[in-house]
């Protein structure tokens, strides 16, 4: 079963783009990345650059409006995510509870979905675009 974890650190949302961050942590982080890779259950991790660097599209009038960041409304960001594969929702909690978070850090677990939860109508909708799945893009 796969689970992204989502890191929500609490005043992220209010971060200069320039936002340095604290060695120790990296570091104590790090360890923790490294505790899930040799345990060959990360699949990937990234940090996310603060809100501020950020842009959003909404759809609200039927057509795309851009706004930059920082976003006034926003209460939770996320600052990064690891997505793991676990063989269940309670050792992705586990994983989760060894993270060296600070007090104002939230780790919010969330399972992917698979083509297999979904009915078999909307498999076939999907079927032609499977070889999509899994498969990602750097440039």
């Amino acid at each position: 079963m796969r689970f992204m974890m989502l890191m929500i650190p609490l005043g992220y949302e209010t971060a200069p783009p320039d936002v340095q961050l604290d060695p120790d942590r990296m570091a104590a982080m790090m360890k923790y990345n490294e505790a899930l890779k040799d345990a060959g259950v990360l699949i990937t991790l990234d940090g996310l650059h603060p809100p501020s660097m950020g842009a959003r599209v909404s759809f609200a009038t039927g057509k795309p409006v851009v706004t930059d960041g920082p976003f006034t409304e926003a209460k939770e960001v996320l600052g990064g995510y690891w997505m793991i594969d676990v063989a269940s929702r309670e050792a992705a909690i586990a994983w989760a509870k060894k993270c060296p978070a600070s007090t104002n850090e939230t780790i919010e677990i969330r399972q992917v979905q698979e083509m297999a939860d979904f009915s078999e109508e909307l498999q076939q909708v999907a079927a032609e675009f499977t070889e999509m799945q899994g498969k990602t893009a750097r440039r």
